[in-house]
């Protein structure tokens, strides 16, 4: 069974249960601070979990196109994968662990046909803060599976929250028995040795965790993901996902292509590119900061790896053909932005090259002083730093070393880059702390100013001005928004005139919800127009701003007190960059 055909069965199976399909939202979150990416379905959601009405109704479908940056230096293995599809199922207040339960049952063995004693479960434990999930465990067994396939654990693999603070509560998750003999006597769904694969997670969302701790939802909600790669792999007997026909053709290709053999660099090729060309097609560009500098990281990660494989570079146009290819039937965005995707991704391999020209400079100077100094081992600072500040692999400075005759220790260097990766983890975890798309006071106001700057930024600059994508914290705003040109002085005094002209009329801010065709009429904005539902949620302020937009808001714009533009910059090639504050 191919992933397209596992997609449409599960959204058209959901649909028949009463679901609204609605549309992927983009890999690059729309004002969310909290991430980098989106990296589960449920995140572009979380207003609605929280109790906000959702205009396609109570019971939603999606497949949600989502990017994890913890694991980057794992990808090569035979599973991790950086972007991913997650197929989910939502219940917004309206059914709840018995009716998912059912229905997720219901779609393993009769849709996808998987036999039922080839499925384990487990459940939450139970602790102070919740009781024993005894309801799904009754659910499973009147469903059809049995008592001794039914696991009971504790907060660490049964309850599920993203990040420190936000929507949480306990779940109950699906595991696929491979046929593998078990490892031990102990050997259960929590063991990694490959006997067990976990293929489906429903979350009941009950709670709200603060610092303070936790307290109850005002509605119970079903939060699931599936995870489409995975399942493919399954349905289709395949030991990784790389032999899926959404990697299996560049794989292939790959292989013709190199003169050096190496499935790990061929894995890390093959997947790098998909990551690196989603998150190209909504809207990300390769850069020093956020999610442009994981995409970097990405592009010359891949970059680096065709070199290794001894792969001609002037080959890279049609390798990104190949993957497009293989990958249309499910994205078919993909095929209609072949053209720009090529572009930013050939354009930063030729900047990598460079750089790495400017690395084996300095590599010669790093050689050239460990002579003089009469070391035969060349300093591990000195090899991070090149690898660090100049994107200088580290076998590429081993093998250089190698021809002047002296040594790296490596294992040295594995010490110092193992300690880089725990404080980038700890930075990552920051960007999760205070939960996902926290919706305070100040974040709400936050939210109506970047609809009036614009509308402000449209009226100076030109009706091209169009949002490329926004960040908002409780301190402050950022916007970013297509022009080609830094802003002059008196550019940014019109547009902070302007802003706080709109804010002084005190204009109403109004909520409509309309089919997405009656907004478009209406001349409403939208960042990402194919993110949307049929029916959508708009936001009107006066004759200043009509936008399509999941909120909050303020109710009147003289709210929002006084606007302040403390920077203006580029952003990336023809996107500029505003960091604002409200005082």
């Amino acid at each position: 069974m191919k992933a397209i055909e596992i997609r449409n069965k599960y959204l058209n199976f959901f649909k028949s249960k009463g679901h609204s399909v609605i549309p992927s939202a983009p890999v690059i979150p729309e004002n969310d601070p909290s991430v980098l990416f989106t990296t589960a379905g449920m995140q572009p959601l979380v207003p609605y979990l929280l109790g906000q009405k959702h205009p396609a109704g109570t019971r939603l479908t999606d497949f949600q196109k989502c990017v994890r940056t913890n694991d980057i230096d794992e990808v090569g293995d035979n599973r991790h994968l950086t972007y991913f599809e997650m197929l989910g199922n939502w219940s917004l207040g309206d059914y709840f662990k018995e009716e998912s339960i059912a229905m997720s049952f219901e779609f393993l063995t009769k849709e996808l046909g998987i036999p039922a004693e080839k499925l384990s479960v487990t459940c939450f434990a139970g602790d102070e803060d919740c009781a024993k999930d005894e309801i799904s465990f009754e659910a499973w067994k009147k469903a059809g599976i049995p008592e001794e396939r039914i696991y009971f654990f504790g907060k660490d693999d049964n309850w599920w929250i993203a990040g420190e603070e936000g929507p949480c509560g306990p779940d109950t998750e699906m595991f696929y028995d491979t046929g593998k003999p078990k490892c031990s006597d102990k050997c259960d769904p929590s063991c990694s040795c490959g006997k067990y694969v976990e293929i489906w997670n429903n979350v009941f969302m009950e709670f709200y965790k603060d610092k303070n701790g936790y307290s109850k939802l005002k509605q119970k909600n079903v939060d699931t993901g599936l995870g489409l790669e995975r399942m493919t792999m399954l349905m289709q007997g395949k030991e990784t996902p790389f032999e899926i026909e959404l990697f299996a053709p560049v794989m292939k290709e790959l292989e013709r292509l190199q003169k050096v053999d190496n499935i790990q660099s061929r894995r890390i090729i093959t997947e790098h590119l998909r990551s690196g060309m989603m998150i190209i097609n909504d809207g990300g560009r390769p850069s020093n900061s956020d999610e442009g500098y994981i995409l970097r990281r990405l592009l010359r990660r891949m970059t680096r790896h065709l070199n290794k494989l001894g792969i001609d570079l002037g080959k890279l146009s049609e390798i990104i053909d190949v993957s497009i290819d293989s990958l249309k039937e499910l994205y078919p965005e993909l095929d209609v932005n072949r053209d720009e995707i090529k572009k930013v991704i050939i354009e930063e391999k030729d900047k990598f090259m460079k750089t790495l020209q400017n690395g084996e400079r300095e590599f010669e100077k790093v050689a050239s002083r460990a002579k003089k100094l009469g070391k035969t081992v060349i300093d591990t600072e000195a090899v991070f730093n090149l690898y660090e500040t100049y994107g200088f692999p580290p076998e590429m400075t081993e093998e250089l070393a190698m021809e002047e005759g002296l040594k790296v220790d490596m294992s040295d260097y594995k010490r110092l880059f193992k300690e880089h990766q725990e404080k980038s983890r700890q930075g990552m975890d920051q960007k999760f702390k205070g939960g996902l798309a926290s919706t305070g006071e100040m974040e709400t106001k936050y939210h109506t100013a970047t609809h009036l700057l614009n509308a402000a930024l449209k009226v100076v600059l030109g009706d091209h001005v169009h949002q490329k994508g926004s960040n908002i914290t409780a301190e402050r705003m950022r916007f970013d928004f297509s022009h080609g040109a830094k802003m002059t002085d008196e550019e940014k005094q019109k547009v902070e005139e302007l802003v706080n002209n709109y804010i002084k009329m005190n204009i109403l801010v109004e909520k409509l919800e309309m089919s997405k065709d009656e907004a478009i009429k209406m001349g409403a904005e939208a960042m990402f127009l194919e993110k949307y539902g049929d029916i959508v949620t708009v936001y009107k302020i006066g004759d200043v701003s009509i936008e399509l937009c999941g909120g909050p808001h303020v109710n009147k714009t003289g709210d929002l007190g006084h606007f302040k533009i403390k920077k203006e910059e580029a952003s990336s090639a023809g996107v500029r960059r505003i960091k604002a504050v409200l005082e």
